[in-house]
């Protein structure tokens, strides 16, 4: 869910109500031009603006946004009733009190470990009765009290990702509460890195107060502490699970150390804190990069000419996202510059994109057994006479492939001449019933009556009815001749697009 807000300057007041609609829709469209060009977009308004966007008579700025949105798949629905207390009702869930502002939260935590391993339970309640729940396992061996401090940094954190500024801890551990209150002496060398560590996560809050609380006050905590360490993660479906490989103080230690250097490091120093290298050279290099990056809420952006904000990610991550844009759920086992067009796409950017999907096309398995062996020597491209879009289509038939469902064996495919488009369907047998159906409901509904259609000489082809059908329409039909079948070429590459698509994809499914 996004909230986009604009305040109308002196002319923009001015505006119509339809104008204003239109307005707004424009500065969405602008903010959100990523999911604009993904995604079919509902706009649901009481305001007839999408009856004036379409008519041909507008003009002025009118015009200018109409020609704007035409870019995009916008349909426009009625908003339907809504009942205003539904609004207010909404505000006033979502909106903080002012009375709750200097009111402390209260968390209660408790640490665990038996045979089964150690771990923690932290429950955290805000003075408007909102609880949040956490349970914690250990991924390493600790004692009572090391559980005890572990149970109370995690939800010092936790309470600290909740933007909370006064709290009130409760603990049933006599030994952790008085050592953090200063009143009993951490002799422990252990203990004492815990007891340094809460003290610097103390400083993010205004007020922490660390209190004893007997066990009977205590059970929610403990059950949470004991579920973690008895049951399987996946049993605890109503409450955060979160797995602590090794203590915090390790985890601190490592985090106060040098931090890996990426090829981002130089860029944000400079964005942030305006470092510079001691080479002059070097440093006006750095400042021209610079320009084109940003920093939004702490991550590095880099800003294109005609690209939303694209995402700064390193080694590690890059290759996790080309995996799954290539061999993912959605994948289509792409080509190099096709797969690094779609990460720019989806939003992710790093120098080597363009050679890091390069290489990674090579090394995919499938993609090299399936992929095209062209052994013919290079020749000029053969120009085709198509006067313009859908007015030249060829069709052809591919298969029989392993029967499917619905007893589907064959391909129907046609594509246009000018702009390769494709058109295909499942049949389960080729009759020429099943070819005029197909060209009446896939070419002729939907982009128009063609000036002609190239096929082979097949019996579905040469039908009597389908060729009168066509004669009605004044669609020539022209057959590709038997000494020379490759003048319906433009179809045999369409059914090797298909052919490559379906082995990548499918493999050794066989029937699937």
């Amino acid at each position: 869910m996004y909230f986009i807000s604009l305040t109308l300057q002196d002319a923009e007041r001015r505006y119509q109500l339809l104008e204003k609609v239109a307005l707004g829709l424009i500065y969405a469209a602008q903010w959100l031009r990523q999911y604009f060009q993904s995604h079919k977009i509902i706009v649901r308004t009481d305001c007839p603006v999408a009856k004036v966007l379409r008519k041909p008579e507008i003009v002025g700025r009118m015009m200018a946004w109409s020609v704007e949105l035409s870019e995009f798949d916008i349909s426009f629905e009625p908003r339907g009733p809504i009942k205003s207390q539904h609004l207010a009702d909404f505000v006033n869930e979502l909106t903080s009190s002012g009375c709750f502002e200097d009111e402390p939260w209260t968390m209660h935590v408790d640490g665990s470990s038996n045979a089964q391993g150690s771990s923690a339970g932290v429950i955290l309640t805000s003075p408007s009765r909102i609880t949040v729940e956490q349970s914690l396992r250990f991924g390493f061996r600790a004692s009572n009290n090391q559980a005890e401090y572990e149970a109370l940094i995690a939800g010092m954190r936790l309470a600290t990702e909740m933007g909370v500024k006064k709290i009130t801890c409760w603990t049933d551990s006599k030994i952790v509460a008085e050592q953090v209150n200063d009143n009993f002496q951490v002799k422990d060398s252990n203990l004492l890195q815990y007891y340094h560590l809460f003290q610097k996560l103390k400083s993010d809050f205004t007020e922490v107060q660390i209190r004893h609380v007997l066990c009977s006050n205590n059970e929610r905590a403990d059950q949470l502490a004991r579920l973690a360490s008895s049951r399987k993660p996946r049993h605890l479906r109503t409450t955060i699970h979160l797995e602590i490989p090794s203590p915090s103080v390790t985890v601190e230690c490592m985090a106060t150390g040098t931090e890996a250097l990426t090829w981002m490091t130089a860029i944000r120093s400079f964005i942030v804190r305006g470092e510079l290298p001691t080479d002059p050279m070097e440093a006006k290099k750095l400042r021209t990069q610079a320009a084109r990056y940003s920093m939004v809420a702490d991550e590095l952006y880099r800003r294109g000419f005609s690209t939303p904000l694209l995402k700064c990610i390193d080694n590690h991550q890059a290759d996790y996202v080309i995996r799954e844009i290539h061999e993912g759920i959605c994948s289509s086992h792409s080509g190099g510059r096709t797969l690094a067009a779609k990460v720019l796409r989806v939003g992710y950017y790093w120098p080597t994109l363009k050679g890091d999907c390069a290489e990674f096309v090579k090394k995919c398995v499938q993609c090299q057994k399936h992929g095209n062996l062209i052994h013919a020597s290079a020749a000029e491209l053969h120009s085709i006479s198509s006067p313009w879009p859908f007015s030249l289509w060829g069709i052809d038939v591919l298969g029989p492939f392993p029967v499917a469902k619905g007893q589907v064996k064959f391909l129907l495919v046609a594509v246009d001449y000018f702009k390769k488009w494709i058109e295909a369907e499942s049949l389960a047998c080729i009759s020429a019933a099943n070819v005029h159906k197909f060209v009446w409901k896939s070419l002729v509904t939907h982009f128009g009556i063609p000036y002609a259609i190239v096929s082979d000489n097949g019996l579905q082809f040469t039908d009597k009815k389908f060729n009168i059908f066509l004669e009605n329409l004044s669609i020539r039909h022209r057959f590709t001749s038997v000494e020379h079948p490759q003048s319906n070429g433009q179809a045999k590459a369409a059914n090797k697009v298909i052919l490559i698509k379906l082995k990548k994809r499918l493999g050794s499914a066989k029937g699937a």
